[in-house]
């Protein structure tokens, strides 16, 4: 049994996707050619970006907040390290 879910993992990986294609913000794709500079793939680095945006969506879900597009920021510059709640 997997310890996730796949659609939810496909949906978070499409919102990177979608980031990178429309450079919107531009610090998601400076975020993919850092950690792929550091020697981590592409896919793990697109990972690691999903992981900042869980984040922020959980936290929209969970308190009735909006997106917080200054902590996403803060969580990008963060990575690899976990990103903040």
């Amino acid at each position: 049994m997997e310890d996730y879910n796949p659609h939810l993992k496909a949906a978070f990986l499409e919102t990177v996707e979608n980031q990178l294609a429309d450079n919107d913000p531009p610090e998601t794709k400076e975020t993919l050619y850092r950690l792929v500079a550091e020697g981590i793939s592409e896919d793990d680095s697109k990972l690691f970006i999903a992981q900042a945006i869980c984040v922020e969506v959980f936290d929209v879900m969970k308190h009735q907040k909006e997106f917080n597009l200054d902590r996403y920021l803060k969580n990008l510059k963060r990575l690899p390290d976990e990103p903040e709640e």
